[in-house]
């Protein structure tokens, strides 16, 4: 953890967004970041007293995003089972580098608006934020059927990698046996950064994303004032939470879908 991890559990650089962006275009979804979810993991030496779990059965959960190449962009662990993946999301720091205006930026284009802010594919558990792209419940036309459909099937991704993790490494797929909390975090993370060195080993390089990558990156002024640069956060961070926005987005994508859609799908 103290050699890989600023290597292995680093945040997008801006040529690893302009390949997940490429990645994401390719599959049908401009400005996808990758996917969004928790995995459990049981817990089962949990003391008596701690547990508060109605199934009997506690655990320790894992918030984490996933990327085509089954690569973990994100991993925060450590929350009980008794929050929900709101909950975990809302502690986590996955929007702290966007909020302070240092994430690199991810400029993309659907029905021919302009968009600054790459999003994750999510459950309709999650809130609907700008960053965040939900599946649709119960679609009620030709069209909302087909985004749900690339969406969920998308939205695999994480699953796909955390099968692959616990696949690799079965300390993560059993029940957890310690009573450390700390050793808990220890053998999850060092577990994700084996799996994405196999990953960086297995990946194919010879993809054309160097297109993606020539595209201008636009250089972000900082304000210098410390009242200008509050009220610069309170904007990104009031961004990232418009519903207006996710929804405007959600129906930008279901008809970008919609019209890049195959004949022989049908």
């Amino acid at each position: 953890m103290e050699i890989f991890s600023t290597q292995y559990l680093r945040a997008p650089t801006s040529s690893d967004i302009a390949r997940l962006l490429y990645i994401g275009e390719h599959h049908g979804f401009p400005g996808m970041l990758g996917s969004l979810g928790c995995m459990h993991w049981k817990w089962q030496n949990c003391p008596t007293g701690w547990s508060s779990s109605h199934c009997g059965n506690p655990t320790i959960i894992l918030e984490a995003i996933a990327d085509y190449d089954l690569w973990i962009w994100h991993a925060y662990f450590g929350f009980p089972d008794t929050s929900n993946d709101v909950n975990v999301s809302a502690s986590s720091n996955l929007f702290y580098n966007l909020t302070q205006g240092i994430a690199p930026p991810a400029h993309y284009v659907i029905q021919g608006k302009e968009y600054n802010m790459g999003y994750y594919l999510a459950d309709s558990i999650y809130p609907k934020w700008s960053t965040i792209v939900q599946t649709i419940e119960e679609p009620r036309s030709p069209k909302t059927e087909y985004f749900a459909m690339k969406q969920e099937a998308c939205k695999k991704d994480l699953e796909r990698a955390i099968s692959a993790l616990q696949a690799r490494f079965t300390i993560v797929a059993g029940p957890v046996r310690h009573w450390d909390k700390d050793a808990f975090r220890d053998i999850m993370i060092t577990c994700i950064i084996l799996h994405n060195m196999i990953v960086e080993d297995e990946r194919d390089l010879t993809s054309p994303i160097e297109i993606a990558r020539e595209a201008p990156q636009p250089e972000v002024e900082m304000a210098t004032n410390e009242d200008a640069r509050f009220q610069e956060y309170l904007s990104r961070y009031e961004a990232i939470r418009i519903k207006n926005a996710h929804l405007e987005l959600q129906n930008a994508l279901v008809n970008h879908l919609w019209e890049q859609r195959s004949d022989f799908e049908f």
